[in-house]
């Protein structure tokens, strides 16, 4: 009585099943008792509209900015062949991986999010669900790759052999080669890819009861989540730890310990950054994997994907844009006039010898050339510009070319 005292529309429409509000027919009851409709039909009836819509414009953000970023770091080291160095082939690798992510990934989720369900059918939704577990993989082993060659140039475990183009290739090769074996299996039928809780989106079916689709799933978050993780932290942990050894036993020399600073901002970042975008998606699969019959609400269970995706967009910035020297080719490559194309103007400059100041260097060459004249060994500078550095050393003035 109380119930139907406080809300009659209610009480009536439960009753009767007949319009309460301004002629409008519904029938809230039947309304919460309805199940939701496949989600390659239609939107689930349990989410408003306006949040796909919400949805879709943080996709259509997300997937712009980070198209627009990974095609210009693509662009530039293109343009200017003196990036095109051992060490920048992994970073361009992490930018292609990230573009190719959002253009198909980004494209797919943000069209049918503006329609509210999956209205492209299974066999897009197998091959987003690919995609994106694919290109994301590949950019996150990526990231693993890098940390061990900059432990690789800074630590230099292997004496006087030092990294080569044929070691960087076999550095994308494992990537590649590693993260498509431990995605095409859903393809072809241990675990599946299926469409999120909230319909909108492809994932790996975390859902599954299935005890075999379990083992994959415990054996691809080893593989691709915990494994990349560690080798980020102990390269990384070996690195610092070099430079402040150094740093330590040569103090005396007056910028010692700008490296170990240097490194450590650095380590922090990128460190912060892999966890921030990657550990709330692992932490999620493996609770609704572990727990499947878990109730979560659609929106929340969808905000570990998405937040995923935004780490196509900060990547660039972190690993990319920071360096100065990627910043000056930038700088020159859209200001610069155009009376002289910039890869003869490369070669022109790049025939004159000298030798470069520390911001005609990028962070690793500058750090991993302190380091061998800290401990009082000698090193051939030529190797040093070729082999050692993060983006390549320039001897070459900066208004008239890129220095990296």
């Amino acid at each position: 009585m109380l119930f139907n005292f406080l809300y009659p529309n209610r009480a009536q429409g439960m009753d009767t099943n007949s319009p309460s509000v301004n002629g409008v027919a519904y029938t809230e009851a039947a309304e919460i008792l309805k199940p939701d409709p496949d989600p390659f039909t239609g939107p689930l009836q349990s989410v408003a509209p306006w949040n796909f819509k919400i949805l879709a414009a943080l996709m259509f953000i997300i997937t712009s900015l980070s198209l627009s970023e990974n095609f210009t770091v693509m662009l530039v080291t293109f343009r200017f062949k003196q990036l095109r160095q051992p060490l920048n082939y992994i970073i361009v690798n992490l930018s292609l991986a990230d573009f190719l992510m959002s253009l198909i990934g980004g494209t797919i989720s943000f069209l049918t999010n503006a329609k509210g369900y999956f209205f492209l059918g299974a066999w897009a939704c197998v091959l987003e669900g690919f995609a994106v577990t694919f290109f994301g993989i590949v950019g996150l082993w990526s990231l693993a790759v890098l940390a061990f060659e900059r432990f690789f140039v800074i630590c230099r475990p292997l004496g006087n052999i030092r990294l080569r183009g044929k070691h960087a290739a076999l550095g994308l090769l494992f990537v590649w080669t590693f993260s498509f074996i431990w995605t095409i299996p859903p393809v072809l039928g241990w675990g599946s890819y299926t469409t999120s809780k909230i319909g909108t989106t492809c994932e790996p079916n975390w859902y599954s009861g299935n005890p075999s689709d379990h083992g994959f799933i415990i054996t691809f978050f080893c593989t691709c989540f915990i494994l990349p993780l560690t080798v980020i932290i102990i390269s990384y942990s070996k690195l610092m730890r070099k430079l402040r050894k150094v740093s330590n036993v040569h103090g005396r020399l007056g910028n010692a310990r700008k490296p170990d600073r240097q490194v450590t901002r650095m380590v922090v970042v990128m460190i912060v950054a892999f966890m921030v975008g990657w550990t709330p998606y692992a932490v999620f699969s493996i609770t609704v994997t572990a727990c499947p019959s878990i109730h979560l609400d659609p929106r929340l269970a969808a905000i570990p994907a998405f937040f995923s995706k935004t780490a196509a967009v900060y990547n660039p910035v972190i690993y990319v844009f920071m360096n100065k020297q990627f910043r000056k080719c930038l700088i020159q490559l859209f200001s610069c006039s155009s009376s002289a194309p910039l890869d003869s103007t490369v070669n022109q400059t790049s025939e004159r010898a000298g030798a470069t100041g520390e911001s005609n260097t990028g962070e690793m060459s500058t750090i991993s050339a302190r380091i061998p004249a800290a401990a009082g060994g000698a090193q051939n500078q030529d190797d040093e510009t070729s082999e050692g550095s993060t983006f390549a050393e320039l001897p070459i003035p900066e208004n008239k070319v890129c220095p990296m």
